[in-house]
């Protein structure tokens, strides 16, 4: 169809011009539409009205199975299905009623097909609702959630057409209250409300906007139980849209349920290669949350298919980082666990026609267009051979893979399932030369698992459709893939290959570098994770990518430790330098509140009061000491401030950090040409080799927290030595107003 015939079709639909012409951008939905319109058009023998026009358009964007559109068009026309709540419910039931043929008695109750309801009832629905609510709508009036009392009318009359429900609301209201006043007219007070008592899971609802988290404080583990997310019920994956079936998925997922008992099962599944960082804190949160607030369990699944990037130490610190932040995993498993399964899948792939032994190289297959394989076609019997010599060690690196015949939503063909690799593996040893893929092992474990809720963040969007393709290609039950927005912060680096780049380059220690936004790093800095837990919670599970400010972070770690560190006294410069800065011959600077002549100041916490007597000089004329009396605080005059001090202190070192890059986005070429490590900060790191610290710390431990009265939160850094104590700031007391 010309596209001037297709703009005049969806014209007439009742679409704007503007809304016609985005549609038609759209192949798949513009076809959809148009298969619609024109069966329709062919139903009724005239033009389509506004109101079909409408259904039409909403059918068209909302269906997921094509094999629908017909049966579902010949309700429209026919007026069988006319409120939007009809068709919800039509696409509700197909979806959940994937299989041949549609019981049209069923489909017909469950749709409302043939329930009037009048306008007699509509007004006795919102009539009895009102009633029910008077004396508040009497109080608040027009501030009155309306939404409450269509609520309740759409409860009584769930056929009803939600624009007569509506207006009929209105009408009775403004009966009720007359017409609205001028106080009506203002604006609500805002109201805050006081913090939940579940403090360990708190979120902003839903939005972030300028990577400030923004919205109600609600409990996350509320949000994340039952339906509050949408997600599918365990054995429900049908009703997810866009999960594909096939002829056997109805007994796949019952024999699902018998192994499960309908048991809420997820996975957090990191690569041992690396570190984790803040953006596997909200993951870990969100995996195991869910889990939990569902009562449900969550595997640790170590991705273990490239030995030549996995070392001892990261899986030892996964595990320990995952119970650092307070969650006890159902099973730590590894992919590895299921090598044998995995290749006699393989195997079974190949005979099914869906998989093949290819000899393009990596080079090969590299941009957007590579050239499609010649070897694709080959016989079976033949890519059984080879991938069976794979498996031998008869092919060197790089020579041979076994690639799945499918195209993926990126446009990526016949990804890779097995590759040759001669690095010995850390569990099997050399038993294994070959390895899977992430693109083949990823479902598939999770089907052996039988995880009902496969979370991952967005980039793992373009590898849903093979997800699906593979469970359904081999037979074997299918799980759902959820995606949601990745968590950055700004100000930071979290990649693995450019953290190396910073250690390799000294701008940093190591991957436990407290600049770092690591979890191993933010630990060493004496961040409570109970405060990283709340600030996954605050930013929400959210689809788009939430990139926030260390601030927010940092705000998070104040409410905690303000909570539970110890307080202390510490002294970082020392006196003579501040005194140093107002010369005795002048008077104080209006304002000024430190000792001074003639100015007596108060020691905290003690009752005493001390004043300046006579200031000891060295021979270059810089102050060494100062001789003073004191009297006890209700003796005399108040003093105009109270100054922190310490008495037989320890000589300690303490570590000032500030933000490891200038720029918000380090890695932006345009905010950072010379690329991130040109955008290092200076001052990151300041070092006081000498700071006094009050001898109530002494028996201190590595991570201890204390707060610095005046100074800040303090942690004990595991490279303290018996007499020699380092301490890391963790916070300011006070958020820098300075910055952004």
């Amino acid at each position: 169809m010309a596209t001037v015939d297709a703009l005049s079709l969806f014209t007439g639909l009742g679409l704007s011009e503007h809304k016609a012409r985005e549609t038609l951008k759209n192949t798949a939905l513009s076809t959809q539409l148009r298969e619609a319109a024109t069966q329709a058009q062919q139903t009724l023998g005239s033009t389509i009205d506004k109101a079909t026009g409408t259904l039409l358009y909403g059918l068209a964007s909302r269906l997921k199975d094509p094999r629908r559109l017909s049966f579902l068009v010949s309700y429209i026309a026919n007026k069988k299905i006319h409120t939007e709540t009809q068709l919800s419910a039509a696409l509700e039931y197909v979806r959940s009623h994937p299989l041949d043929p549609i019981d049209t008695v069923d489909f017909e109750q469950e749709c409302g097909v043939g329930i009037v309801v009048t306008p007699e009832q509509i007004e006795e629905a919102v009539e009895a609702a009102i009633n029910r609510h008077q004396s508040q709508l009497l109080v608040e009036r027009y501030r009155f959630n309306m939404g409450l009392l269509m609520g309740e009318a759409r409860a009584v009359l769930k056929w009803a057409d939600g624009k007569m429900i509506k207006h009929e609301v209105d009408m009775q209201v403004l009966h009720l209250l007359g017409p609205k006043t001028e106080t009506d007219l203002e604006k609500k007070p805002k109201v805050t409300k006081p913090r939940p008592e579940e403090t360990d899971w708190r979120t902003a609802k839903d939005v972030v906007e300028n990577g400030e988290a923004a919205g109600q404080t609600v409990s996350l583990m509320e949000q994340l139980r039952g339906e509050a997310l949408k997600f599918h019920k365990p054995g429900e994956n049908y009703k997810t849209p866009g999960y594909v079936t096939t002829p056997h998925t109805m007994d796949l997922l019952k024999q699902h349920l018998e192994i499960t008992g309908g048991q809420v099962r997820t996975r957090f599944p990191p690569e041992p290669n690396g570190i984790l960082h803040i953006g596997h804190a909200k993951a870990i949160n969100f995996n195991f949350g869910y889990a939990k607030a569902n009562n449900g369990i969550c595997f640790l699944r170590f991705d273990d298919t490239n030995p030549e990037k996995e070392e001892a130490k990261f899986f030892t610190a996964i595990c320990d980082m995952v119970a650092w932040l307070g969650y006890t995993p159902y099973k730590v498993t590894y992919a590895s666990d299921y090598f044998d399964q995995l290749y006699a899948w393989a195997v079974e792939l190949i005979h099914r026609g869906q998989a093949y032994v290819c000899h393009q190289r990596g080079e090969e297959l590299k941009g957007h267009n590579p050239p499609p394989s010649p070897w694709r076609d080959r016989p079976i019997e033949e890519s059984l051979l080879l991938f069976e010599a794979m498996r031998k060690g008869k092919f060197a690196e790089g020579e041979a893979t076994l690639r799945m015949k499918l195209v993926m939503e990126d446009g990526k063909m016949d990804p890779v399932a097995y590759r040759v690799k001669y690095t010995p593996h850390h569990r099997t040893g050399d038993t294994w030369c070959i390895y899977p893929t992430y693109d083949y092992t990823h479902c598939l474990c999770d089907s052996i698992e039988h995880i009902t809720h496969s979370l991952c963040t967005k980039e793992f969007q373009a590898r849903r459709s093979s997800y699906f393709w593979l469970c359904n290609a081999l037979d074997v039950y299918c799980p759902v893939q959820w995606e949601y927005g990745r968590l950055n912060l700004h100000y930071a680096v979290v990649s693995k290959r450019k953290i190396l780049q910073l250690v390799a380059a000294g701008a940093v220690r190591d991957w436990d570098d407290p600049r770092l936004f690591t979890l191993t790093a933010l630990r060493r800095r004496g961040f409570p994770s109970e405060a990283i837990n709340n600030f996954c919670a605050r930013v929400g599970v959210t689809v788009a990518q939430t990139t926030m400010e260390p601030h927010l972070l940092e705000a998070c770690v104040r409410d905690v430790l303000n909570d539970t560190a110890p307080r202390a006294m510490a002294v970082l410069e020392s006196l003579q330098v501040i005194i140093t800065n107002f010369p005795a011959a002048k008077e104080p600077e209006p304002g000024y509140k430190r000792l001074a002549w003639g100015q007596p100041v108060g020691l905290r916490h003690t009752g005493y009061v001390i004043e300046l007597q006579h200031v000891v000089k060295g021979p270059s004329g810089s102050v060494e000491s100062l001789e003073v009396t004191c009297r006890r605080a209700d003796a005399g005059e108040k003093p105009k401030a109270f100054i922190h001090w310490v008495s037989q202190p320890l000589t300690c070192e303490i570590r000032l950090y500030e933000r490891l890059f200038q720029h918000k986005n380090p890695e932006d070429p345009a905010e950072v040409p010379g690329g991130f490590l040109s955008d290092l900060n200076p001052e990151s790191l300041q070092v006081v080799e000498a700071a006094l610290v009050d001898c109530s710390v002494a028996l201190a431990k590595p991570f201890d927290k204390f707060q610095f009265e005046r100074l800040g939160y303090f942690s004990v850094d595991p490279d303290s030595r018996q007499g020699q104590l380092v301490f890391n700031r963790t916070v300011t007391l006070k958020e820098d107003p300075g910055k952004v």
